[in-house]
């Protein structure tokens, strides 16, 4: 019975076997076989397991069983077709510690793949695991609630790669380059700063940011080795499972996920929210890839030579806007946010998928809890073979609502293109950008005519100008030529006063606050610990810009005008001031948002030598913040002296 489904389906959508693969088949394919159940992948119990995997386009279906996570196959057991394209499998007693992949025949090829909806694999990746969840839970797992969190704007988000925080010998922290190691409290490094968890806690945001963290490519980095291995884990091979490397023991399929669940739960009671950094826009292989495997042709789009399009410059690219795989990312994600309680995703370029499956993540999240956060990269991927119209990109933020996307326009115009090391931005000299510089602290939003951009709301913006893309701020303003180490503190400070008081929400590499260089490598995915470790000694040696970058947080904590929630808000209670070329000058009125300030001036100059502005006659203005720039000060003018911000306030509470 099952062969001659399969011959109705070649008949009627194609060869799967052709060259270009079911990129020709029709819309009525999804249709007939589209499987909206919630039971894909392993169903445990002690008394029996129930396996269910989609291969529509296969003859037969087999599970395969392993006692062990290298032997030989235990046994081989078929698989029942069912509705829409499934295959099942339930196996009586209790098989938890086995291990598991799928076979299925293809044109009467025999492919065998990990189960994509895997939760549990053994080293590497090499198998599924049969475990029992609940075993994972670290104790005092369903004790801690989320953090309160209220708008997207009030938060300040920390990118951090979990090997980085912690692998510097002089760390002070036990278990280096481990989940559990950013889970220690009480570490000290260098003339005894806090380091890791206390330092990230310390400082004062509110959301780290956590670099892939699920199951990525033994090329990249092989759990089998006692090596030292670095990768920022952009290669995903499975998307419902933790990195092994990250953990204690790999080869233990229940440590992996028991001490992610720790981490998260750690940051919880520390008032941590958790974003997890998620790569659903490629695979690390197309030729090894599970899904692909499975449904030859389905998961990713091709041209009509057969060759995968490569938008994502990975060599493939998932087809986001097939219904199953749709409804892959959305299991995922849900997985994600349930299982292991991720207040957020940060989807790598975003712009490769498309916008209803984003605002699908969006509806779904909502569901759990408004409040988790989704943002992304929507860049345009000018090599997708995705249509314009349908791309997650800023081009279409009006049409994805409460989605974040960075901001390379506030970005560029602050510290000089990206791209072009050289290039120089407002803080380091550049002149003529006062006005996009302007675009950006005002949200991006349509402020005026002139400031046309992509956000409509002031909650669609991430606010940077580094990542771990590409320079490093620091090392970016060197290359830009400015020799003075002084000068480029300036600047680096300046830069980040800009980011932490613009309209929207701000984001921070780990090691921003002390002046990160990674000796100027600007791609450092695969380098060693040296470049991309967090530098405990220059954190120590730069305390006081620590020190810096804490009192900018707790401004923007404690001035609720530096985060108003909508573009109408802005528009309403953000005005800019009359000021000379290089200096931008800005008045938040009327206790903007609930101000404690009656009125709130801010001036960012990046002139090395003195300047001069009127005041609003608001009231008599007071320094709060930068009073070290100010040589003079009375209720009609400001006089400043070099590269910084000034904060007034008038009747702060």
């Amino acid at each position: 019975m099952a062969v001659q489904q399969t011959e109705d389906i070649r008949r009627t959508f194609g060869d799967p076997r052709v060259t270009d693969g079911i990129s020709v088949w029709e819309d009525a394919f999804d249709s007939r076989f589209y499987y909206d159940g919630d039971d894909l992948g392993l169903t445990w119990s002690e008394e029996s397991s129930l396996f269910k995997v989609w291969a529509p386009t296969s003859e037969e279906a087999r599970l395969v069983l392993y006692s062990g996570w290298d032997g030989p196959a235990e046994r081989e057991l078929p698989m029942t077709r069912g509705e829409a394209g499934t295959w099942s499998v339930e196996v009586p007693g209790n098989l938890e510690g086995r291990f598991y992949t799928y076979k299925v025949s293809v044109g009467g090829e025999w492919r065998e793949a990990v189960d994509p909806y895997a939760r549990a694999v053994s080293v590497n990746g090499g198998r599924g695991a049969v475990i029992d969840l609940r075993q994972t839970d670290p104790e005092g797992w369903g004790e801690t609630p989320r953090p309160p969190f209220a708008h997207p704007v009030d938060a300040v988000i920390y990118e951090l790669h979990v090997r980085d925080a912690s692998i510097h010998p002089e760390s002070g922290i036990r278990d280096k380059g481990k989940f559990i190691g950013l889970c220690e409290t009480g570490t000290r490094g260098p003339q005894g700063i806090p380091t890791g968890l206390d330092h990230i806690i310390d400082l004062g945001v509110t959301h780290v940011q956590l670099l892939p963290v699920n199951d990525y490519s033994e090329e990249s980095v092989d759990e089998t080795s006692g090596e030292p291995q670095f990768n920022w884990g952009y290669d995903p091979v499975h998307y419902n499972v933790p990195e092994g490397s990250y953990s204690t023991d790999p080869y233990d399929p229940y440590v992996r996920i028991r001490e992610l669940k720790k981490l998260v739960m750690t940051l919880h009671q520390k008032g941590l929210r958790v974003i997890q950094d998620v790569v659903y826009n490629h695979v690390f292989d197309i030729r090894t890839a599970h899904l692909e495997a499975l449904v030859p042709g389905y998961y990713f789009r091709r041209r009509e030579d057969g060759i995968p399009y490569n938008g994502s410059h990975c060599g493939n690219e998932t087809a986001s806007e097939r219904p199953m795989m749709r409804k892959f990312i959305l299991d995922s994600v849900l997985y994600w946010a349930k299982e292991y309680r991720v207040d957020g995703f940060r989807f790598d370029l975003m712009g490769l998928l498309d916008v209803d499956t984003m605002n699908e993540v969006r509806r779904c999240l909502d569901k759990i809890d408004p409040s988790l956060l989704v943002l992304g990269e929507g860049w345009y991927m000018d090599q997708s073979g995705l249509s314009d119209d349908r791309r997650a990109n800023q081009f279409h933020a009006r049409r994805m609502p409460r989605i974040a996307q960075f901001n390379d326009q506030l970005r560029d115009s602050v510290k000089g293109s990206n791209f072009y090391g050289e290039g120089t931005g407002f803080v380091s000299g550049s002149e003529g950008l006062d006005n996009e510089v302007r675009k950006g602290i005002a949200g991006s939003i349509p402020y005026s005519e002139s400031f046309h951009s992509f956000p409509q709301e002031p909650d669609q913006t991430i606010n940077y100008v580094e990542c771990h893309d590409n320079l490093t701020l620091w090392d970016k303003l060197l290359r830009s030529g400015e020799p003075s180490g002084e000068v480029l503190r300036q600047m680096h400070r300046l830069a980040s006063a800009i980011v932490l008081t613009s309209q929207g929400i701000p984001f921070l590499q780990a090691g921003q606050e002390f002046m990160r260089t990674k000796r100027g490598q600007e791609n450092s995915y695969n380098l060693p610990d040296e470049i991309n470790r967090l530098d405990w000694e220059r954190c120590a040696e730069r305390r006081h810009d620590v020190w810096f970058m804490k009192e900018l947080i707790a401004l923007r904590k404690a001035h609720p005008a530096f985060r108003l929630r909508t573009a109408e808000e802005i528009k309403r209670h953000l005005v800019f001031e009359a000021t000379p070329p290089d200096v931008i000058g800005l008045t938040l009125r009327h206790r903007a948002n609930g101000d404690p300030a009656r009125h709130l001036y801010v001036l960012y100059s990046a002139r090395r030598d003195e300047t001069e502005v009127p005041l609003p006659r608001l009231g008599p203005w007071k320094a709060i913040f930068g009073s070290e720039f100010i040589r003079h000060l009375d209720n009609g003018r400001l006089r400043a002296g070099g590269i910084g911000m000034v904060v007034l306030a008038v009747d702060a509470e």
